[in-house]
């Protein structure tokens, strides 16, 4: 370990033990969708699903059923579920005046015999500034962990999906964590409030309260007292983090640090931290292999086809694209001895949202981070990080990076790449003025 991290944490991490078969990957959107429906049909005690929105559609629909009948049939089941507060009253980017998912959740409450609450949590005052960005689903002592969200294309419900990771971890003591923190750390804040209700405070109202919890989310952490910082057989560590210099943007700089001869990083939006990137070069400085596996624009979820109207928000995978080309340049030497490998997925019209970090033959971080500035400053994270020192998991690794390649074209040469004049003109023209104003970096620290 490099001597800038003095002060470890990866040796000081709790961690709850595991069996290779308590783990298990699931392939694709459909499956985790699949997944989820059977264990809330199956679940005897808690349900808790944690994401930035369940949205009011198809899939989103088909999720709330399955609540429903689930407190109907064990009216003793603790239900509860748990998004972003901002996220919850807008509509869709792009699509106009809507009332927001919060209308759909209170109809739901209205209309049922049963209740299943749905909290939303403020973290910032502005969406722009922060969000709830927390992953996973407990249901009994299982844990269902997955970046996506709940909607249509991200459960595979209909042609397209968004593909994501998704992986199923049989654990009491990870799931009481989880759960414990949700329900008294956030749940039970005076800034969370019930979106299934009517009458909803105004956030302007809920400022002191929302300061509050931000303040003391910068302190929070997942209980693992009931761990062991032995560290000698596969187990996993919950981690959390809000704000720069958080002990989960930490873990993360420490794990690109301590790698030795493989690293892979799957980001949807590429627009590394500089901390990151920093560390990338250390790395392929000292001889380590990298890959990184990124959406082409076209399977970005803000990418619009040229043939449409253009919007602002179209610009979004341009961008991503123009810094992704700004770094293969920079790095053309590694690229050329195949160190560094930079890898485009694409399949058909679907979309990807795939993050992640596999270090050696030893750690896999499993995480809804974005590995970009916004993700390190302003959203609330968390990620779970397995560590195998005895190669006990290698298999089902092997075979989730192998899925994740097949529908990857590897950058030759950063000429590869489009460049602005290659870009639609309304792209283009938006961009050349964005970049006049200096916008542009402000854009990268917020997107």
């Amino acid at each position: 370990m490099p001597l800038l991290f003095k002060r470890s944490l990866l040796p000081k991490l709790r961690s709850f033990p595991l069996t290779a078969e308590a783990v298990t990957i699931l392939p694709g959107a459909a499956d985790f969708r699949r997944c989820l429906l059977e264990k809330i049909a199956q679940a005897t005690q808690r349900i808790y699903l944690v994401a930035l929105y369940l949205q009011n559609d198809e899939a989103g629909q088909e999720i709330l059923d399955a609540l429903h009948a689930a407190k109907l049939k064990r009216p003793e089941l603790e239900i509860a579920v748990v998004v972003d507060w901002l996220r919850a009253q807008r509509g869709l980017i792009g699509a106009g005046k809507q009332p927001g998912n919060s209308a759909w959740y209170q109809e739901m409450t209205r209309t049922h015999q049963s209740v299943v609450p749905v909290y939303g949590v403020p973290v910032q005052t502005r969406e722009l500034f922060g969000v709830l960005h927390l992953k996973g689903f407990v249901i009994d002592d299982c844990v269902v962990y997955s970046g996506a969200s709940l909607n249509n294309v991200y459960l595979h419900k209909f042609d397209k999906y968004r593909f994501d990771r998704y992986h199923v971890l049989q654990s009491r003591e990870l799931a009481d964590s989880m759960h414990h923190l949700v329900k008294h750390g956030l749940i039970e804040s005076k800034a969370v409030h019930r979106l299934d209700l009517p009458n909803l405070p105004t956030t302007r109202s809920l400022r002191n309260d929302i300061g509050d919890l931000r303040s003391r989310l910068k302190y929070a952490a997942y209980d693992t007292s009931a761990g062991s910082a032995a560290h000698t057989g596969l187990s996993v560590s919950p981690l959390l983090g809000v704000g720069k210099n958080n002990p989960l943007n930490r873990v993360i700089l420490e794990l690109i640090a301590s790698a030795q001869k493989q690293l892979t990083i799957c980001t949807p939006y590429f627009n590394l931290p500089l901390g990151v990137i920093r560390e990338i070069n250390r790395a392929l400085a000292r001889g380590v292999k990298i890959d990184i596996v990124v959406g082409d624009k076209t399977a970005n979820d803000f990418y619009i086809p040229p043939s449409e109207p253009f919007k602002v928000i179209a610009a979004l995978p341009y961008l991503y694209e123009i810094s992704l080309r700004r770094f293969a340049k920079r790095h053309q030497r590694n690229i050329d001895s195949g160190q560094l490998n930079l890898h485009l997925w694409r399949e058909g019209d679907n979309s990807y949202h795939l993050k992640g970090m596999w270090i050696d033959q030893r750690y896999t971080l499993l995480t809804g981070n974005n590995l970009n500035p916004r993700a390190f400053r302003l959203d609330l994270e968390n990620a779970l990080l397995i560590d195998d020192p005895k190669g006990e998991w290698l298999e089902p690794r092997r075979v989730e990076l192998e899925n994740i390649f097949e529908h990857t074209t590897r950058i030759a040469r950063f000429q590869d790449l489009e460049a602005l004049p290659d870009y639609p003109a309304g792209v283009a023209k938006f961009l050349k003025r964005v970049s006049r104003v200096r916008v542009e970096r402000l854009l990268y620290r917020i997107l």
